[in-house]
């Protein structure tokens, strides 16, 4: 069986991010959606729901695991088996960051990393955008998945 995992933080996930897992699902027969747990960092929404919501977002997909972890991805993919990455990257800035740690982790594990180029009507997009924009009003519905909308507008009306 064909496997890879696309990491990140995923708070919240985003058109950009369903793009790359999508395209991911076309390829491999499983794809790992690996949520990742920094806890020196708190996230607007907590992993269990970033998981929830991408499980809901990514089921029409049928081959894609939703789980959370916590450590080197490499040994996330050790303990699946799971031989490639795939990551998207929006600007040659992304390519120098991810170069590195692409090198670094096929050099601890052997796993390989495929960069796969953003749409570029997504070539802007992060979730820390998508968060700022929602924040002070502004209109972010084309840029995640109604599900999620509803979830950020949700939270961001908390007090």
């Amino acid at each position: 069986m064909r496997r890879a995992v696309c990491p990140g933080s995923f708070d919240p996930i985003t058109n950009g991010h369903l793009d790359i897992i999508n395209r991911a699902s076309r390829l491999y027969d499983v794809v790992h959606v690996a949520v990742m747990i920094n806890k020196s960092k708190s996230g607007l929404f907590s992993v269990e729901e970033r998981i929830a919501l991408i499980e809901e977002v990514t089921s029409v997909y049928g081959n894609v695991r939703v789980e959370a972890f916590h450590g080197l991805l490499v040994d996330y993919c050790k303990q699946r088996d799971i031989p490639a990455i795939v990551k998207g990257l929006r600007a040659v800035s992304d390519f120098d960051y991810e170069l590195q740690m692409a090198q670094m982790n096929n050099g601890l594990s052997g796993v390989e990393t495929l960069f796969v180029p953003t749409n570029p009507t997504y070539s802007f997009l992060s979730s820390s955008l998508v968060k700022e924009v929602a924040t002070w009003g502004g209109d972010v519905s084309h840029l995640v998945p109604p599900t999620v909308l509803d979830a950020l507008l949700e939270k961001l009306r908390r007090p």
